[in-house]
């Protein structure tokens, strides 16, 4: 029964993280990007330290001597990622979003192995090799002369820029401060806050933002509530109950359940060079993963910017 458990807390954490391409796409129109991202940060900062204050405030003393870490971090990890695929999100699809979000874990464990030498075996370079396959066919919509063309879609592009973000932002996990996750997601979401305001001021002078009608305030009340916060309480609770290992597999199932949103509830077009570049990143983090002794994922307990 609490296997059971956590495989459904599991399945229910990452269609809220799969959720928040639908999201960000249903929002095209009716709330801007920037306005999206600080109002989702301002608001999580103000949810944790409400629910968490005590351990915040006693976790002070460790947090003040790496405000810069967290201030980088948090602007990297939490800010461009999701400044990247709110903007990608309106140059296309929510499915091509999903896919490209699926080779995630191999970025993460390229960029270890750039940033701290990580050892790599063969099946790890073959897997990330086809994955990274898999990523170039969904940018260049199955056309490979798209690419000598040097022909890619904006999103597609921003898309990878994204991944690339979130993958250095995991790999400097390594070196962050011995705080609880719940001190830590706090100063990390506070710092996206903050260095989302600058983007907003410029997305507003620009005569670009869009303040959110009534569909605008529902998309952010989900990003908040479910791919944000719950997710991330869904997902601690999990490895808790079955350990990092077994939970961090589950994060495949982010491009799976992106897929089947974006053409249901969207009736986005699921072509061949989907359903290929679907199979060549889920095989290849298959394999990286079968010859790695550690997981390629990040600690869930630092928190998630999907």
């Amino acid at each position: 029964m609490k296997i059971r458990n956590a495989y459904v807390l599991l399945a229910l954490a990452t269609l809220f993280w799969a959720g928040n391409s639908i999201a960000g796409k249903l929002a095209v129109g009716h709330v801007s990007p920037m306005i999206l991202v600080t109002v989702r940060w301002v608001s999580v900062a103000l949810a944790m330290y409400l629910f968490y204050r005590g351990r915040i405030v006693a976790d002070w003393a460790v947090a003040r001597t790496r405000l810069p870490y967290l201030l980088f971090m948090g602007a990297l990890g939490f800010t461009v990622f999701s400044v990247a695929i709110y903007y990608a999100l309106i140059y296309t699809t929510a499915l091509n979003a999903s896919i490209l979000q699926g080779a995630m874990p191999l970025f993460v464990f390229a960029t270890s192995y750039v940033l701290f030498s990580s050892r790599i075996v063969r099946k790890q370079a073959i897997g990330f090799a086809l994955s990274f396959v898999g990523v170039i066919v969904v940018a260049v919509q199955g056309e490979f002369g798209n690419l000598l063309a040097l022909n890619v879609n904006l999103g597609d592009a921003l898309m990878l820029v994204a991944i690339i973000a979130y993958a250095v932002y995991t790999g400097a996990l390594r070196s962050k401060p011995a705080l609880h996750w719940t001190s830590l997601m706090f100063w990390l979401c506070l710092a996206a806050a903050v260095t989302s305001v600058p983007m907003l001021a410029f997305e507003i002078l620009q005569g670009a933002a869009i303040f959110p009608d009534a569909r605008g305030w529902l998309i952010i009340l989900y990003i908040v509530i479910f791919p944000t916060l719950l997710s991330q309480i869904f997902f601690i609770r999990a490895v808790e109950m079955v350990g990092p290992n077994r939970a961090g597999l589950f994060i495949n199932l982010l491009p799976m359940w992106g897929a089947l949103l974006a053409v249901t509830l969207l009736g986005e077009a699921f072509r061949f060079h989907h359903a290929a570049a679907l199979v060549m990143i889920l095989t290849g983090i298959g394999l990286a993963e079968h010859g790695a002794r550690a997981p390629l994922h990040a600690d869930p307990r630092n928190g998630a910017g999907k």
